[in-house]
């Protein structure tokens, strides 16, 4: 630990504050809270740290990862870090000025191009913090713009979405009521069409749902504007290679995860939030937009267009005061869509659906084990366990096998579920090499 400051320094500073020791500065903390005796290890130098954080890392046993459930590991061509980590994108700080500079403002320009086109809507943000705080701004948005005060979101949107809703939602007079599921892991459409009503102020589909199951978005649609409501969709952007894009089934917002965009996992963070829109809704979306005009001269300059946020106007009249964009995520997203265009990420998108689909035939076959797959699934899909999901998790790990995620810890019911994925990174080598450790316990 490196500790600038010497005693004179700390001397200096006591005697600023009127105080004569660091025991005083800090009497306001409860005796109980404040740890005297840390019992710390004697310094090392740099070189004898640096070896025992390699002696620790070697401690690390490399899992074939099957988990996915909103984080995913997808190959990162060399290119992206290659080019997003030059020092012209390292910026220390997000770009809030109209001072920022032209490269900076053209990456979040192309990157919302790159969205749009992707999503098939009319306007992008220059990125949020991840897809839930995107999926909240967009639900915030459609209360303010109907009136309305009931959100109906699927029983099927990820757990941990939920409760970032139920979090930004909490003061708003917003109320959130969920929709049940059917037995194939898919909405209920005529759950949806019961409840729905004039006090609705969108409807929020998950499409992959949680479960990574393909909703029926074109039934979901008729139903939500036909009660006057908004159609907020949640999606994974990898599979709009090969699925329907919110803008074809009319959504009014689309968001989604950016993290499967050329970003690594990185044991959780950060993600990349991205929040799309109808044209008509431009001004109600919060952070900030980058557009193209011209200078005195004449020539193209990039500029922040829109920006409803607390930085730039009243505070009340920000469509949220708690956003900002990720911007080095958002370019490596944008350097992986070029990279890969239309005909790469349907191809990517294809091999996610190949290697599910062939590990759920290669699971089918284990003895005890069943694949729930009553509906179309993406890349993800639910496994039912002759015991506890944990207890295979633990027993797979042993076999150099991160199973999948354990659905017993976000529903009770389901403790002997497993959510499974197969994204391009596993062989055909990889998947027999799962079922063979499936059937070995």
């Amino acid at each position: 630990m490196f500790t600038p400051h010497t005693s004179q320094d700390e001397q200096q500073m006591l005697q600023t504050l009127g105080i004569s020791s660091l025991e005083e500065l800090l009497t306001q903390i409860p005796a109980a809270l404040r740890t005297k005796d840390f019992n710390l290890p004697s310094a090392l130098t740099e070189q004898q740290l640096t070896a025992y954080l390699h002696e620790l890392a070697t401690q690390n046993k490399p899992l074939k990862n099957f988990i996915g459930a909103g984080c995913y590991e997808h190959f990162i061509p060399a290119a992206v870090p290659a080019l997003s980590g030059r020092g012209e994108f390292l910026t220390a700080y997000t770009p809030y000025q109209a001072e920022a500079s032209q490269g900076t403002l053209q990456t979040i320009y192309e990157f919302q191009s790159c969205i749009c086109a992707l999503m098939e809507m009319d306007v992008a943000t220059a990125s949020h913090y991840d897809g839930a705080t995107a999926l909240a701004e967009a639900v915030l948005a459609c209360g303010r713009i109907t009136g309305r005060k009931e959100i109906l979101v699927s029983a099927l949107l990820h757990p941990h979405y939920k409760e970032v809703l139920k979090t930004y939602t909490k003061h708003s007079g917003l109320t959130i009521s969920e929709v049940k599921a059917t037995e194939n892991g898919t909405l209920d459409v005529n759950a949806l069409q019961t409840q729905i009503s004039a006090a609705t102020a969108c409807v929020v589909l998950a499409n992959p749902n949680f479960l990574g199951y393909v909703e029926q978005a074109e039934k979901i649609e008729e139903i939500t504007h036909g009660a006057g409501a908004l159609l907020t969709a949640l999606v994974n952007p990898i599979s709009l290679g090969v699925l329907q894009t919110p803008g074809s089934y009319q959504a009014d917002f689309a968001v989604a995860e950016g993290q499967v965009l050329g970003n690594p996992m990185s044991f959780g963070g950060p993600g990349l939030g991205i929040l799309t829109s109808k044209k008509a809704y431009m001004r109600q979306l919060p952070g900030r937009m980058v557009g193209i005009a011209k200078d005195h001269q004449g020539r193209r300059a990039f500029v922040l267009t829109l920006q409803a946020r607390e930085q730039h106007i009243r505070r009340e009249k920000a469509a949220s005061n708690i956003c900002s964009n990720e911007a080095i995520c958002a370019l490596n997203a944008v350097i992986y869509l070029t990279l890969l265009g239309p005909q790469g990420l349907k191809e990517v998108a294809e091999l996610n659906v190949e290697r599910a689909h062939q590990l759920a035939e290669k699971i089918s076959q284990v003895k005890g084990f069943s694949v729930l797959k009553k509906d179309p699934f993406f890349n993800e899909f639910v496994v039912q366990c002759p015991v506890a999901a944990a207890e295979v998790i633990e027993k797979m790990a042993e076999r150099g096998i991160a199973a999948g995620y354990d659905l017993g810890t976000t529903c009770a019911s389901m403790k002997n579920c497993l959510l499974v994925c197969a994204t391009e990174m596993r062989t055909e080598k990889d998947l027999q090499a799962y079922a063979d450790a499936l059937g070995g316990i």
